[in-house]
């Protein structure tokens, strides 16, 4: 036998090594079996010595249960497999099934249907529309970012940089439009993007819609394969080499993760056996009638199960550094989007899902142990307290972050306001400091944002096309000095005119222009100076780390604030002009006196690289500076100095 031929043979593990144990079957009954995904499914083993594939399958309330694919013409005589837990485990080795082949479990259901069903722990699929899941070997890649990997593990999270990059791979860049199907492949995005993201001055991509879904416009919010990456770019050693890739280019990947609901489809996870196996059978706690898909169903452990080991199981087998959680509050209120009499209380008689709130706790918990390089960020839009913070405080869920939505609305309805009513609204571009310490935040302008009529970031602002632009740099300005982590989606970075589609590629065509041209430098001046800049990320958690200069100047609705330095050196001063009126020699306190560089401004070649303060009482210092503030203006300065000494005396309100 040739040396290949042997080094084939050894490839596979041995059916031994990966059958389904008793111990197995006790774990995953606990909910406590966190890798549950190497026994699930269908795995590539020898039994006997010889090669095959075994198939293992939960479906509690089956009448039979086998195994069809291409290995057996989709027949099922004599490929039905044997029950072996009494929690509803069904296993089945089949000698000469191969990598690639097709399959599905036919599962008669005690009425006697006959469900054709994706294996809901498939690594992969195949493309849609077609629904059936591809066996395939997860052990074939070879890493190269075991130095990044244990970077992350020893990094301090909340005092780190993260500015996302929000991204769609599929309406990124097309490689043919006007196609359904015309994507590049992880492998040819992963240069483009991350050359693209690098250039830009971002630390982290975030990708909406990875695992397998069959709805192009669902946006990957209705999965039916957890366990398998999207075919609409390539295999599961493309995506892989996709997250290799970006860890050489020391860009951070967070995968978009729906836990909180699944969509009907007769293939997925809907009445898998012909019974309420994944959802909770009371449509009036399994159901989302807003967006027609069911609800997981917490309280049974290998429900949870099935989700813990999930996102685990894309940090362990392909890397990446983090989950979003979407729609968080959507799983914590049992009357989320239903009437009065439509849902059901718990037992303390409120609207709180324990189930819901114990397994966030439960999969927050176990992840920082068992992966301390990863973050989880909660997709939660209502006032739920401690979202973020310690997962093993018991009142708290755990998450690393949590998106700040509350800034998110109050800032974009303050930003798409004429200049004029600023004045009169002047609370909501400084309200988020009130609690801006409450919760692990990041500041996002997500893809939420920017579609279903709500027009683009550029199409919100106000006033002609000039002021357009000049209001959205303002924006982005304000959006890097406020506390926070930041996330910006796609296309917003230069100014897209259209509301984001999935179907079509950004509007790349516009950076032609001048002013579009200039507005993507100028977000990447941001993000870069973001990077930069300690007092920007390192204090985003620490009331110590930001202080208004002045935030009560509603009539000139000018924002003077510092950020500080841990290290009391290149601590940040902003200051930020929201209207359309030119303030020459502008005054406003100062801590420190001394010298102030200017680091970003709105039209850095005409604008004073450097200014000197002046003896002058002013915002309750004793020292101030006069500053020219243009129209919209954007003047960031950097200087040294204990700002925690240099207390005001007093603050005009």
């Amino acid at each position: 036998m040739s040396k290949a031929k042997i080094e084939k043979k050894c490839a596979f593990p041995d059916y031994k090594d990966i059958a389904f144990t008793e111990l197995d079957a006790y774990l995953f009954g606990n909910g406590t079996h966190y890798e549950i995904y190497n026994k699930m499914g269908a795995h590539l083993c020898t039994k006997d010595g010889k090669e095959g594939v075994y198939f293992v399958v939960w479906a509690p309330k089956a009448k039979e249960v086998y195994v069809v694919g291409d290995f057996n013409n989709w027949d099922a005589y004599g490929y039905d497999m044997k029950k072996i837990s009494d929690g509803g485990v069904y296993e089945l080795f089949i000698e000469g099934a191969k990598e690639n082949q097709l399959y599905k479990f036919l599962i008669i259901s005690q009425s006697g249907e006959a469900l054709y069903k994706a294996d809901p722990y498939a690594n992969a699929a195949e493309l849609r529309p077609a629904t059936a899941s591809k066996i395939t070997n997860l052990n074939g890649y070879t890493w190269k970012d075991e130095k990044w990997v244990e970077a992350k593990k020893k990094e301090d999270h909340l005092k780190s940089p993260m500015s996302i990059y929000e991204c769609h791979l599929g309406s990124w860049k097309k490689k043919i439009e006007d196609s359904d199907n015309g994507f590049f492949s992880y492998r040819e995005l992963a240069d483009k993007l991350a050359d693209y993201v690098s250039e830009m001055g971002y630390t982290h991509i975030e990708l909406m819609g990875i695992a397998e879904y069959p709805f192009d416009g669902s946006w990957g919010y209705q999965v039916t394969g957890y366990y398998a990456p999207t075919a609409r770019y390539g295999t599961p050693e493309d995506f892989m080499y996709f997250v290799d890739y970006m860890h050489k280019k020391k860009i951070g990947v967070i995968l978009d993760w729906v836990p909180a609901h699944f969509p009907k489809d007769a293939h997925g996870l809907a009445k898998f056996d012909g019974s309420c196996v994944y959802e909770y059978a009371d449509p009036r706690k399994g159901e989302h009638p807003d967006w027609g898909t069911l609800v997981f169903d917490y309280e049974k452990n290998e429900v949870s199960n099935f989700l813990i080991a999930n996102g685990l199981y894309w940090i362990d087998k392909f890397h990446v550094d983090g989950l979003r959680v979407d729609a968080v509050a959507s799983m914590l209120y049992l009357d989320y989007g239903r009437s009065d009499g439509n849902w059901i209380p718990n037992k303390y008689g409120d609207n709180g899902n324990l189930e819901a709130m114990s397994f966030l706790k439960h999969f927050n918990s176990i992840l920082r142990k068992r992966f301390p390089q990863a973050i989880s960020i909660a997709e939660e839009s209502t006032a739920w307290p401690m979202v973020s913070g310690d997962p093993d405080n018991g009142e708290c869920l755990g998450f690393t972050f949590k998106w700040n939505m509350g800034w998110m609305h109050d800032f974009t309805e303050y930003m798409k306001l004429d200049p004029y009513f600023r004045k009169f609204n002047h609370g909501r571009i400084t309200f988020s400091l009130m609690y801006a310490y409450s919760e692990n935040f990041i500041l996002v302008l997500s893809h939420d944002e920017v579609v279903h009529l709500k027009n683009s970031m550029l199409g919100k602002m106000p006033g002609d096309r000039e002021d357009k632009f000049a209001n959205l740099k303002l924006a982005y300005a304000y959006m890097t000095g406020h506390p926070g982590k930041k996330l910006l989606f796609m296309g917003q970075e230069f100014g897209q005119w259209n509301e984001w589609s999935e179907k079509k590629s950004l509007d790349w065509y516009l950076l032609e222009d001048p002013s579009h041209k200039a507005m993507q430098e100028f977000t990447s001046k941001c993000m870069k100076l973001y990077k930069k800049y300690p007092a920007l990320y390192a204090t985003d958690y620490d009331e110590k780390g930001f202080r208004w200069i002045n935030a009560n100047d509603k009539d000139n609705s000018v924002l003077s604030f510092i950020r500080i330095s841990p290290s009391g050196k290149k601590n940040l001063l902003f200051v930020l002009n929201f209207t359309p009126i030119e303030r020459p020699s502008f005054r406003i306190g100062t801590p420190i006196a001394g010298k102030y560089k200017l680091v970003l401004g709105d039209n850095e070649e005409k604008q004073a690289k450097q200014i000197q303060s002046v003896k002058g009482n002013c915002d309750g210092y004793d020292d101030s500076l006069l500053i020219d503030l243009d129209r919209y203006g954007i003047n960031v300065y950097e200087f040294d100095g204990d700002v925690s000494r240099c207390l005001p005396t007093k603050i005009d309100r």
